[in-house]
């Protein structure tokens, strides 16, 4: 049995009964994200997180199929929203984080891709005086339940994303773009691999199309998208603001 983990996890290891955990403290953020320059928003969190990220679609196959990301940063391993004092609390903290050190993991047997996705736990987290998730009895602590419900939540919320995906693209609305932003101290940050929703394409769908896209709550979710494009001038102002002394550099979703 082989174990995938979710972009960016270290290395995983299904979740046992007897594990101890260590839970992060409230503000603390995993190590992993902090350098992340982009990182999965879901479905449900698209119309939150566009107030603070520029949302766009990334595909890692070529534009065979495609994910829904909030940039962090302006180039590779740039975090521009972690500091020492962890995640900026005037901003929306990504599920992908909160979620963290757990996350449901797709198995595969004998080469072939299970459905079902099996709960797991980062391996780096479990230590002999962690945290048990479950008393003597076998039962779910208190805490255990809550987190396992924000897994499961979240988790069909991605499935979400992933059909939302599958239907902009299908219809032709996507398009690839680049950015790139200069700074005051003269450096140019610059961006690729990105997509984003041809406007002018969304406005031309035969008017049912654009009711049937109202009605399952896609086409709010488009105009999210769109709306959050704006933030890579505030992602600018950040860097400046933290890299004063930046040299030129580039980062690439792909």
């Amino acid at each position: 049995m082989q174990i995938t983990p979710p972009f960016a996890y270290p290395e995983i290891d299904t979740l046992k009964k007897t594990d101890r955990v260590v839970l992060p403290k409230p503000g603390n953020t995993p190590a992993f994200c902090q350098d992340l320059h982009v990182i999965p928003v879901s479905y449900t969190e698209i119309p939150v997180a566009q107030r603070d990220y520029p949302i766009v679609f990334v595909s890692a196959d070529s534009g065979a199929t495609f994910m829904t990301m909030a940039i962090l940063g302006l180039k590779a391993k740039q975090n521009l929203f972690v500091s020492p004092l962890g995640w900026d609390p005037s901003t929306y903290l990504p599920a992908y984080v909160r979620r963290y050190p757990f996350c449901m993991a797709k198995v595969t047997v004998d080469n072939a891709q299970r459905n079902e996705r099996v709960v797991c736990v980062a391996k780096r987290a479990v230590v002999p005086n962690g945290d048990a998730l479950f008393d003597t009895t076998g039962t779910a602590t208190a805490e255990w339940q809550a987190l396992e419900k924000l897994l499961q939540e979240y988790e069909t919320d991605l499935v979400r994303s992933e059909e939302l995906c599958k239907l902009v693209a299908g219809l032709g609305l996507l398009e690839p773009f680049n950015m790139q932003a200069s700074l005051s101290t003269g450096a140019t940050l610059q961006l690729t691999g990105m997509y984003r929703v041809n406007e002018n394409k969304l406005n031309e769908l035969d008017p049912e199309k654009l009711i049937e896209l109202a009605r399952k709550g896609v086409l709010a979710r488009l105009y999210s998208h769109l709306l959050s494009l704006e933030n890579f001038r505030r992602l600018s102002d950040r860097a400046a603001a933290m890299e004063p002394t930046a040299a030129p550099a580039a980062g690439s979703l792909q």
